[in-house]
């Protein structure tokens, strides 16, 4: 039997090493030509090649061209980060007739390059160290299969504001079944209560039109004053129940979208609020649209309950709000005050910095108000430390408009259970990742999108509804559902039945089956997570590509 130095049996495997300069991303950092040159004397390989971009065209090809002419039955690609080029490099490798997860890939960009910049024998030495280490993995690899399920044409949206409404209306374009759920007696969301958008254009009639024309659409069933109350299943077949006003209602859905929107913060004391002389820019825009507005002397306060300690994030868009307000205040009564206090004026975007620019030509004055020293309401009167000038001002005001910032739902929490998706510390929908994944959950099958997410404009709202409808239209006009075959798998031979890994794994892909007294992975509900293995104390679970015997190949190699 002939084996490698750290005792890896390497009998027929053909192993071949292309190491990328990534332009001068990596080559910049590091000697590739010498990592090169060292990988083609590892146990195992036979072929080595530097690419100066090897997930271009004619990377791809050289690759392909390497596994036939040379007869590979490995692959270890050395270049950036596996989570944007893995599957890029597994399915040319599959194209070229070798087992997907036999391919392996080593990240000497993140990991090499980057971190030791100006470091340029250190980042070449660990490169060698993490390819070395990539080799001998691939060596303990074995061939997988894709997992594979049927899928349903149906889509559960859960909300009917401008996210959900435009999710709703290019899913059902595309001819699929859509189930929309609204908790309220209407679709619309927030922007029901507003007054007129940026535009010019009535908010209330635009989304009550939008929402007219979805209920309307062949395929679309929709449910208000209604909610979900139970979910269950996976990607392509998920089980919900609906509690609506006619009782429940059970149906089958492949894709779940949430766009459940977000709420005006509403803080009775904040800044002396109460509703009548003190109000939110959210019932601004009521009294605006009602024709109810009346005041002579506005005073205009932003980020009220936000970017402090308990609410630390900027929501965006009530800069954008406030400054639209003042002006429409402005062009209805010229004569009117208006002063608008901020710390930072968050108008982005060259519609909205212009937006602002116009708003000083109107007469609308702004002024920065010191963070520690915020204003104080009262007495017919707003008082506040000018931070530029350095003195205290002081306005009589006839009415105190607080900008507010957009917070969770308080059922979002509830919602987020159902799905076993998860939430961040203010309480919005947590994405799996915000640039590479920014509708997605990590749980397959369920997006976001709207202000569930994060506080976003009615256009932003609209567009990241039609980003989600093309998500969703990936998936379900395939003729099955493949998934990667890297999931957990338990020995039923040694498994003692502790039921430890069911308590750890966050996606219920395991089960105790009672018959037999063991666990068992349900593989199409599997991550891949790994948390199941490192739990388990008879070390029944394991995680197929990270098997023990894969990660001490690479543990013997360093």
């Amino acid at each position: 039997m002939k084996q490698n130095k750290t005792g890896e049996n390497t009998e027929g495997l053909r192993v071949g090493v292309f190491i990328c300069d990534c332009g001068s991303n990596i080559a910049g950092h590091l000697d590739c030509a010498e990592v090169t040159k060292y990988a083609a004397d590892l146990p195992g390989v036979v072929f080595t090649k530097e690419n100066l971009y090897t997930c271009s065209e004619a990377g791809i090809s050289e690759i392909q061209n390497a596994i036939r002419e040379n007869n590979l039955n490995r692959v270890v690609v050395a270049s950036c980060s596996p989570r944007t080029h893995h599957p890029l490099f597994a399915s040319s490798c599959a194209q070229a007739g070798m087992n997907p997860y036999l391919f392996e890939m080593v990240n000497i960009r993140d990991q090499c390059s980057w971190v030791h910049m100006g470091q340029r024998d250190i980042a070449t030495a660990k490169a060698k160290d993490l390819v070395r280490m990539g080799v001998a993995k691939s060596t303990a690899l074995e061939p997988q299969k894709d997992i594979e399920s049927s899928v349903i044409r149906k889509i559960l949206v859960i909300g009917g504001g401008i996210a959900g409404l435009s999710a709703a209306e290019a899913l059902a374009g595309m001819g699929l079944e859509v189930l929309l759920v609204e908790k309220e007696e209407r679709c619309g969301g927030l922007m029901l209560g507003l007054n007129v958008l940026e535009t010019g254009k009535s908010a209330a009639g635009q989304v009550s039109d939008l929402a007219a024309t979805v209920a309307a659409t062949s395929g679309v069933t929709v449910h208000t004053a209604s909610r979900v109350i139970e979910i269950s299943g996976y990607i392509g077949n998920f089980r919900v129940v609906i509690e609506t006003p006619a009782g429940k209602v059970e149906d089958t859905v492949g894709c779940i979208v949430v766009a459940c929107g977000a709420v005006p913060l509403v803080e009775e004391g904040l800044f002396g609020y109460n509703g009548k002389d003190v109000i939110t820019q959210m019932e601004l825009e009521q009294r605006l649209a009602s024709g109810s507005f009346k005041a002579a002397r506005v005073v205009m306060i932003q980020c009220a309950g936000a970017r402090n300690a308990t609410r630390e994030y900027c929501s965006r868009i009530c800069c954008a709000t406030a400054v639209k307000n003042a002006m429409i205040i402005k062009r209805k009564y010229p004569l009117a005050e208006v002063h608008v206090l901020y710390r930072d004026m968050q108008m982005y975007g060259d519609e909205k910095e212009q937006m602002l620019w116009d708003a000083r030509g109107m007469g609308i004055k702004f002024h920065v108000f010191d963070q520690k020293k915020p204003p104080r309401v009262g007495d017919g009167k707003v008082t506040f430390q000018h931070a530029v000038l350095g003195e205290t001002k002081e306005f009589t005001v006839d009415l105190t408009v607080l900008s507010t910032p957009l917070v969770a739902r308080p059922e979002s929490s509830q919602v987020a259970a159902l799905m076993r998706v998860p939430c961040d510390k203010n309480g919005f929908f947590l994405e799996a990742h915000a640039k590479l994944r920014p509708l997605d959950f990590a749980a397959d099958g369920i997006f976001v999108c709207g202000s569930a997410r994060y506080p976003v404009t009615s256009v932003e709202a609209r567009t990241q509804g039609l980003g989600v409808a093309s998500r969703i239209g990936a998936i379900l006009f395939k003729e099955k559902l493949v998934k990667s075959g890297i999931v957990a798998e338990i020995d039923q031979e040694t498994c003692v039945g502790c039921m430890g890994c069911l308590n750890v794994c966050p996606y219920e892909a395991i089960i105790f089956n009672r018959e037999t007294g063991v666990c068992e992975v349900k593989e199409i509900l599997c991550k891949g997570c790994g948390n199941c293995a490192s739990t388990c104390p008879s070390h029944s679970a394991v995680l197929r590509g990270y098997k023990p015997e894969q990660l001490l190949a690479q543990i013997r190699a360093i």
